[in-house]
């Protein structure tokens, strides 16, 4: 379950009894995108009984100011009160302000990157003013690495950070994009059906290959597909510290643009103490996940060292499918008051049963888990299917990173970073014709070979390094960043024969292609906020990134891949921040974003004699958040339109990728609502919706008519152009929402109940209501029980059911259309999910 971390913003002046700021900026978004006027007046309804009765029931304002050990006033240092939504800022004077509380005690909390985090509980029966006085950190710690590329409760942006406990809770068992699916706006899918091997995600209809994830502010996008992979990173997240989700263009960072949203993963920070955490997991499809973690705590006041290492085996609710994944991650650290120099390793690695061509839609109501991938029929005329059938992969991760305090006001971090990978798609091949791989036919004594059953081998073996660094200006009313980046990927595609039939004189290991991918990149980004008075910020940003990529060599159908670009962009974005008071938030940002067509879709326009063009986005976020007690609202707009957007065509490559095509204008339009409610310790629940209207302006469908005969004989083949106007944007559904909930009965044990709703999607952008996946809803419940036993260990129980309901739905498919005699026909492929299945994990905490 994902929680709203408490709200911290500049306390400012402002009349916060007056609802009717907040009345027109919602009414204005809901008549944006349309919304029921009967779905307007309740919700507007209940948003004016909230503020009425918080208004009127509480009176008492908590303030104070934050100094450092030398008196100084600490600006923009975090204040909030634990197990409330409620925070804010300190302002240039140190001083912060939280009205509208009732009598009783509360406790607050002081945060400021670099000092020692402060509590105090106060008794609260009259409006009260209290001073803290914080202490510089005795050792600099890893929560500044990320901070360059982070935003922070200033920036004007759409945003959920998850934290250390969260991340715990949420990582059952499933990859990234299922520990992430309660977040706003997201989607997650799977090949596999369980959430394990092959898994996707998407942020507002946009997919994975678009938006932008770092790791300590390290890019993971691949350069060549801008994809993430988790399969190559096994249990990655019980390695992670904190992630960051930032919807829409968000601020600037490393690596590919993000074209939709970014994620940011900081990866684990000092443990003062000794640990050692151990943790098993057994489920549905013969799952079996071990993870070991221990750390040395920090030695000689200087010195700490974090070993963690994981194995997942499992099937899959698709024929075949299956995961067999290791994982290690390994870190050593100095830390003194003003440096700390980092070395960490990720070394990752997995053997999947490929499952990515889906069902295909003449077996969905027969064998809804049939996988086709491997078929091929024998010498006697048996179907049967390859067991090698598999995908191969080794990824390794390594970070150097040093971060400085040269004063108290200027910080700086850099970062020295390599990825390694090598692996192959193993695949057989019925009936493949030797000119395909540059073979010449077998003679024998009665005839020509020229066709073949055959296995191959299709190789990656790829590097990706390069340097990182930024400065951070902090100083009363200003907080600014300069960061600059070098990198370079260098990748080798080629493929291997491992067996043919019918061709003894090929040798074993034969090379059919070979071809490299040289892409480099150099960045810089400047970004601030300046605070203009009292409640009011604003927020600055630049980026220029230069791109280099060049190909060369001839691909697996032997075509010449012989090309070279450049690109060189400019992204500016710019907002406002206002800060009514602890309570009340509103922001306005825009931001543009540019992005380089991926290797997939170079290629694809080459081979078809075709143009692609770069992609331009310009993001309008307007957000309203309202911070409560123990209710916190957030309402987010976001109007993003797109020039030359390359969309999904429903259609995918020979290995899975999809093609792509631009299309000149396009948008995504929408609302965002996120809300939690804490009542006490016996219950917490969140909820998040998305409204949203995702077109293209004019789309022209190229399609093919075939023509027969009476005897149904081929006789001519016609390809034709035609508009079709405006068009829902693939895989873009307009209703999103999430649901979490906690029940705490009793001490130390708890009711989780999560429900996930997707709404009706395309698979194509034809709007065809044949190429359209119906919308469905999933239920997930589980407990989860602690007991410590002392000087021993702490010991955690967790059970899952997913889709406690048994559903059978679909959560991805591709496919298209073709026409006969002008009647339109449609095939596809479909990635069924699994029905009920269990989840029990087991960890022992010393």
């Amino acid at each position: 379950m994902i929680s709203f971390e408490p709200d911290t913003g500049n306390a400012g002046a402002g009349n916060s009894e007056s609802p009717k700021y907040l009345y027109h900026f919602l009414f204005d978004l809901f008549n944006y995108i349309n919304v029921s006027k009967s779905m307007k007046k309740i919700f507007l309804f209940t948003v004016a009984a909230v503020m009425y009765v918080h208004a009127f029931a509480q009176n008492f304002t908590l303030s104070g100011r934050v100094f450092d050990e030398n008196q100084q006033p600490l600006a923009l240092a975090n204040v909030s009160i634990k197990k409330t939504f409620l925070g804010t800022m300190t302002n240039a004077d140190g001083k912060f302000e939280i009205k509208h509380l009732s009598s009783g005690p509360y406790e607050l909390e002081i945060n400021y990157l670099g000092y020692e985090v402060q509590t105090k509980v106060v008794q609260l029966s009259q409006s009260t003013t209290v001073d803290f006085t914080l202490k510089p950190l005795a050792l600099r710690t890893e929560e500044v690495v990320v901070s360059a590329t982070r935003a922070n409760n200033q920036t004007p942006v759409a945003q959920t950070t998850i934290n250390r406990d969260q991340i715990k809770k949420l990582n059952s068992g499933g990859d990234v994009p299922f520990q992430l699916e309660l977040t706003p706006s997201f989607v997650a899918t799977s090949e596999t059906g369980i959430g394990s091997g092959y898994t996707g995600l998407r942020i507002r209809g946009t997919e994975s290959y678009r938006i932008n994830v770092m790791v300590n502010g390290v890019p993971l996008n691949d350069s060549e597909s801008h994809g993430v992979y988790w399969v190559n990173m096994p249990d990655f997240t019980s390695s992670v510290n904190s992630i960051q989700i930032q919807r829409g263009v968000g601020t600037s960072s490393n690596g590919s643009a993000a074209f939709g949203a970014s994620i940011n993963f900081q990866t684990i920070s000092l443990e003062p103490k000794p640990y050692a955490h151990i943790s098993s997991t057994i489920g549905s499809f013969n799952t079996f996940k071990e993870n070991i973690a221990v750390g040395t705590g920090l030695i000689n006041n200087h010195f700490a060292f974090d070993l963690r290492a994981s194995k997942l085996n499992a099937d899959a609710y698709i024929q075949r499918g299956f995961s067999d994944h290791s994982s290690l991650y390994a870190s050593g650290t100095y830390y003194s008051e003003k440096h700390m120099i980092k070395a960490l390793v990720m070394l990752g690695k997995e053997r999947t049963g490929i499952t990515w061509w889906g069902v295909p839609d003449y077996m969905i109501d027969s064998i809804r888990n049939f996988n086709p991938a491997g078929e091929y029929v024998d010498n006697q005329g048996v179907t049967r299917y390859y067991d090698g059938e598999t995908d191969n992969y080794n990824q390794n991760h390594y970070q150097l990173l040093y971060s400085g305090s040269f004063s108290r006001f200027i910080k700086a971090n850099v970062t020295l970073h390599s990825t390694t990978g090598k692996g192959y798609y193993e695949q057989y091949k019925s009936g493949e014709a030797f000119s395909g791989y540059g073979i010449l036919p077998s003679q024998t004594s009665d005839s020509t070979i020229t066709h073949s059953d055959l296995i191959n081998q299709k190789w990656l073996d790829n590097v990706f390094y390069g340097a990182i660094a930024d400065v951070n200006y902090h100083k009363s009313r200003i907080d600014a960043t300069l960061g600059v980046s070098a990198n370079q990927y260098l990748g080798d595609h080629f493929g291997n024969i491992k067996w043919i039939r019918n061709n003894p004189s090929i040798p074993f290991g034969y090379e059919w292609y070979n071809n490299k991918g040289i892409k480099t990149e150099y960045s810089a980004f400047l970004k601030g906020n300046y605070q203009i008075f009292e409640g009011l910020s604003v927020y600055l940003d630049g980026q220029i990134r230069s791109v280099n990529y060049k190909m060369e060599g001839p691909d697996d159908d032997l075509v010449m891949l012989d090309q070279s670009h450049n690109w060189l962009f400019f992204n500016p974005k710019a907002g406002l921040n206002y800060r009514l008071n602890n309570t009340h938030r509103l922001y306005f940002s825009f931001g543009q974003a540019h992005r380089e067509p991926a290797r997939v879709d170079l290629i694809e326009a080459l081979k078809k004699g075709n143009k692609v063009f770069y992609e331009t986005l310009n993001d309008f976020e307007l957000g309203y958040e309202l911070n409560l007690s123990s209710f916190a609202l957030a309402l987010n707009g976001f109007n993003m339109d797109y020039d030359n957007q390359l969309v999904m065509t429903g259609v995918l490559n020979s290995v899975g990728y999809p093609i792509m095509t631009n299309v000149k204008s396009s948008f995504r339009r929408g609302i965002e609502l996120t809300a939690a409610y804490r009542f006490n310790e016996l219950l917490e629940m969140n909820t998040n919706l998305t409204w949203s209207q995702n077109r293209i302006l004019n789309f022209i469908e190229s399609s093919t008519y075939n023509y027969y005969n009476q005897n149904d004989s081929l006789i001519n083949k016609v390809t034709q152009s035609k508009e079709l106007g405006e068009t829902h944007l693939i895989y873009s559904p307009e209703l999103i929402s999430g649901i979490g909930m906690k029940i705490s009965p009793v001490k130390n044990f708890n009711i989780i109940l999560n429900s996930k709703y997707v709404g009706a999607q395309y698979f194509d952008n034809t709007s065809s209501q044949d190429r359209k996946l119906k919308p469905y809803f999933v239920i997930n419940a589980g407990f989860e029980y602690q007991v410590k036993i002392e000087k021993i260990a702490l010991f955690k129980l967790n059970f899952f059911v997913n889709n406690l309901s048994d559903n059978m739905y679909i959560s991805n498919a591709y496919g298209g259309n073709w026409y006969e005699n002008n009647v339109e026909k449609t095939w596809a492929y479909y990635f069924p999910q699994a029905g009920r299945n269990y989840m029990l994990k087991l960890t022992a905490e010393f």
